[in-house]
């Protein structure tokens, strides 16, 4: 007869104690939706962050600025409640688990060989000089060290070898023309004001060598659900930059749109309809939408 088998108790694979958190894999505990549903809330809260510390800076009525700073200490400690951008880091870092598909490089470094960019490398015995933004993991690249010259950077850097740097405080004298390549892989859609990503861009463009490349990845509903900004219109708003796009992949139903574009000019605006076009929201799309766009 078979052996009488003993009932074990099976232990939930998300209860760990406080001495076991560290030993699990990045990304064993948490589910993909519940990942972007807090990534979600963070952007939310951030935005809010922003706009109420620059209602208090400008306004002079006490009163006014008691009820923003009443509000804006409640989204500070929701903010904390979440766990702080340490929070929001790691959950982004398990986004780019390779359970969940990996990161967004894998689509950049696709394109690169595409473009046959190593091999020319290797002709001349020159790497790639690859500024990466908001890099949270330090070997996102590691695969491609031969043509590949990384310096990652990040706000909040959780690793020895990411640089901790505001890209937007990064000085345009000292790197104007110095990189290849820039990376700003779900960065844009990260900072809070439409104006200041509209400057990331320019920046950008300052930074990158002539005929340079630049690396965007942002969420779909950034494009595909916003109010104010549509796929043509973001292309659109590149070319006023000075960029070209070189490839472009999203689909319906998708979760993420990728760009990469090539350096050019910055061609001068012929007409002040021109410059309004990009330098105030337009309205696209009507209902239950988000507020996402970009602003010159």
């Amino acid at each position: 007869m078979p052996k009488a088998r003993k009932n074990k108790r099976k232990i939930p694979v998300t209860v760990a104690g406080p001495s076991d958190r560290s030993l699990q894999p990045s990304g064993s505990s948490s589910r993909p939706q519940a990942t972007r549903t807090v990534i979600r809330r963070f952007h939310v809260l951030i935005k809010r962050q922003t706009q109420l510390q620059q209602q208090i800076s400008r306004s002079r009525a006490s009163d006014d600025n008691a009820a923003a700073k009443s509000e804006l200490a409640a989204v500070e400690h929701e903010i904390e409640e979440l766990g702080g951008l340490e929070e929001y880091q790691r959950m982004s870092a398990i986004g780019q688990d390779k359970d969940r598909g990996g990161g967004s490089e894998k689509v950049l470094i696709g394109w690169l060989r595409e473009l046959q960019v190593p091999s020319t490398l290797k002709e001349k015995s020159e790497k790639l000089r690859l500024l990466e933004v908001g890099a949270l993991k330090p070997d996102n690249y590691a695969s491609c060290s031969t043509w590949i010259d990384v310096m990652p950077i990040d706000l909040h850097s959780r690793h020895p070898s990411i640089q901790e740097q505001d890209f937007l405080l990064m000085d345009p004298t000292e790197h104007r023309e110095k990189w290849d390549a820039i990376s700003l892989s779900l960065v844009l859609n990260f900072v809070p004001d439409a104006h200041d990503r509209g400057r990331m861009l320019r920046l950008a463009h300052t930074m990158l060598r002539a005929t340079g490349l630049l690396f965007v990845a942002l969420p779909l509903p950034c494009i595909l659900n916003s109010r104010y900004l549509t796929p043509e219109h973001f292309q659109g708003l590149m070319a006023a930059i000075g960029f070209n796009q070189v490839y472009t992949r999203w689909r319906e139903g998708g979760k993420m749109a990728y760009w990469l574009f090539r350096k050019s000019p910055a061609p001068p605006s012929s007409t002040y309809q021109d410059q309004l076009l990009y330098q105030k929201k337009t309205v696209f799309r009507q209902g239950n939408r988000n507020n996402f766009t970009v602003l010159l």
